[in-house]
């Protein structure tokens, strides 16, 4: 498993439970690192409020700078009301780091997982198999348009082109061909002129994806038939707003929002891996917050590195500590986050055990054959 060269890894743990829900990743991720020489190196960075208050910006140029130059960004979460009503808050420097690193696709993984229907707030029958990954646009739409406002009156631009449409669109359609081959775009083109250019546009792309169908529905739609028929969805493609909103949405049909990661990428660069909680500033310290949506963001990271086998392997252990009853309060246990974390790393323990029996059949199979 040795690279070629060291893997830059630059963590970004920002603010509330943010540190103590990546430390518990990073920790696995060195476990892995340590184990079977993959050669990573971390460098964490203040991010986000944690940084307005060291030098003054959510992000610094010398932290933009490292995460440009990194193989990969691992981040926590970033904001709180502290921050609030500063010139430059704390979710700015997370939109302009998306922006410099060309981040337009977020990719964000649900699914209820065989064993724990129970967690759900859905009836088990109505939950049972839900697997949705939702594909959002992140660089365009009203979070990243022309404001103005006053105490009269305010508005936010909501602007897209073809071309943006064009790529998160071939990114849902080459998603759904490894899922279950098929893509819901996710519009409201009753009402609005970017939602019909974006239907369009996504029906003009579906035609370069002939194994994969395509059916579209209104987003207020979409937001109910994820609550009453969640197992309707493979795909879902969507435009920024409404992918942040359905997301969050989607994130609580498998027990917590604290279970999921994410992974926003572009076409060259490094990824940004985070969980899609909040900073959690009210349980901030208490080593009582969930640290999965980290770990799974830290599996999807492993993945999009080249390291789909170790991504496997971290994602596995994560299951099996969640199926062996280890939760945090969120999930209705008692565990401490440092102490699901370290259980996590007992299951990798264990699985890495065999791997190494795995690998040393394979190299004696090797041998024979040689």
């Amino acid at each position: 498993m040795n690279k070629d060269r060291d893997m830059n890894i630059v963590v970004l743990p920002g603010d509330g439970a943010g540190p103590e829900v990546s430390a518990e990743a990073v920790k696995c991720l060195e476990l892995l690192s340590d184990h079977c020489g993959l050669d990573l190196r971390f460098e964490t960075l203040d991010f986000g409020g944690a940084a307005i208050d060291t030098a003054g910006s959510p992000l610094p140029d010398s932290t933009l700078a490292a995460c440009k130059g990194a193989d990969a960004v691992l981040m926590g979460a970033v904001g709180g009301p502290r921050w609030d009503g500063r010139p430059e808050m704390p979710e700015a420097g997370l939109l302009k780091l998306r922006r410099a690193l060309g981040l337009f696709a977020n990719l964000r993984p649900a699914r209820v997982i065989p064993g724990l229907e129970a967690l759900s707030p859905l009836r088990a029958d109505v939950a049972e198999g839900a697997d949705v990954l939702v594909v959002r646009e992140l660089t365009g739409g009203v979070y990243f348009g022309e404001r103005t406002f006053s105490e009269e009156a305010a508005s936010d631009l909501c602007v897209y082109s073809r071309a943006e449409i064009e790529r998160i669109a071939h990114v849902a359609f080459q998603a759904a061909r490894r899922r279950g081959r098929k893509v819901t775009s996710v519009d409201k083109a009753n009402v609005m002129a970017t939602s019909k250019l974006w239907r369009r546009t996504v029906v003009e792309v579906a035609e370069q994806y002939p194994g994969v169908a395509l059916d579209h529905m209104y987003v207020d739609a979409a937001a109910m038939a994820l609550v009453t028929n969640p197992r309707r969805f493979d795909v879902i493609l969507t435009e920024n707003m409404f992918g942040d909103i359905l997301s969050d949405e989607l994130s609580v049909i498998g027990g917590s929002i604290g279970l999921l990661g994410s992974a926003s990428v572009g076409e060259t660069g490094p990824g940004l891996f985070e969980p899609i909680h909040g900073s959690a500033i009210d349980i901030a310290g208490l080593d009582i917050a969930n640290p999965s949506g980290a770990i799974a963001s830290a599996a999807m990271m492993l993945e999009h590195l080249g390291l789909a086998d170790m991504g496997h392997i971290l994602g596995e252990a994560l299951r099996k500590t969640l199926l062996a009853g280890c939760r945090t309060a969120d999930l209705g246990g008692s565990a401490r986050c440092s102490e699901f974390g370290e259980t996590v790393r007992e299951y990798l323990r264990r699985r890495l055990v065999h791997y190494d029996v795995h690998l040393e059949l394979v190299t004696m199979n090797r041998g024979c054959c040689a």
